[in-house]
């Protein structure tokens, strides 16, 4: 019997936890006995990473590099919890795929730095790939220039030691990094197609984007093809699912 994936969100909007916690496991082929599921915006539990395959840190409505007084309780709780747990993934080369808010969470963590300058409204955007990135086992199958669902108010703005860029995008320059053997993070979300970036339209108006930009958003989420971002998702289980 293989191990689960962890799969780590901190939502508590119905609709849009609802699309991610099914979305996710399906693009990546898992069962629902191939995921385990931690809402570490209300539980942080003991975890025993030798109990798992790897894991996922999903997307957020909270911003990592907001000061922390304006973080609620909650978010400075689950955010020292993952630092703890990304010491211990690292330290033991324990897989990891970060998703927007887990790129944000393990650039500070590291020593990075986040700004606002290169935020997205919910767009379909192109990504590039570096030289480093032709040469990734995630990103083995994609073409050179692909797609893939955006919308984030931060991105990075100084990479921390060690990452290592994979995925470039037009607008926001950082999109995809690598770390060491066994840690990955995206700014971008492979795990939404585009029912998926609808449900995060109709939720996310004046949060995401201008409300009165809806219209013109879902017209131009629907011209692109997003499919060959999800292949990270499924590289990635097969390359560490034991």
């Amino acid at each position: 019997m293989t191990k689960p994936f962890l799969m780590l969100t901190s939502r508590d909007d119905g609709p849009v936890l609802s699309s991610e916690s099914a979305d996710l496991p399906r693009f990546c082929g898992l069962s629902e006995e191939g995921v385990r599921r931690v809402r570490i915006e209300r539980d942080l539990p003991e975890l025993d990473l030798s109990d798992y395959s790897g894991a996922f840190v999903c997307g957020s409505p909270w911003d990592a590099g907001a000061d922390d007084h304006l973080k609620e309780a909650r978010q400075v709780r689950a955010e020292a919890w993952l630092r703890s747990f990304y010491d211990r993934a690292l330290a033991e080369s324990f897989p990891v795929l970060g998703l927007c808010y887990g790129l944000g969470t393990l650039t500070l963590h590291l020593g990075g730095v986040l700004d606002t300058q290169h935020g997205e409204d919910i767009s379909g955007i192109a990504l590039t790939k570096t030289d480093a990135g032709r040469e990734d086992p995630l990103l083995e199958g994609t073409p050179d220039r692909f797609h893939a669902y955006v919308g984030h108010h931060e991105a990075v703005r100084e990479l921390a030691p060690g990452m290592q860029v994979l995925l470039a995008g037009d607008a926001t320059p950082i999109q995809m990094v690598r770390v060491g053997e066994a840690a990955w993070a995206t700014q971008f979300h492979p795990e939404m197609d585009l029912e998926g970036v609808t449900i995060r339209i109709d939720q996310y108006a004046d949060r995401y984007y201008p409300a009165e930009k809806a219209e013109a958003i879902r017209a131009q989420v629907a011209t692109v093809d997003t499919d060959p971002s999800r292949l990270i998702l499924r590289n990635f289980v097969r390359r560490f699912q034991r």
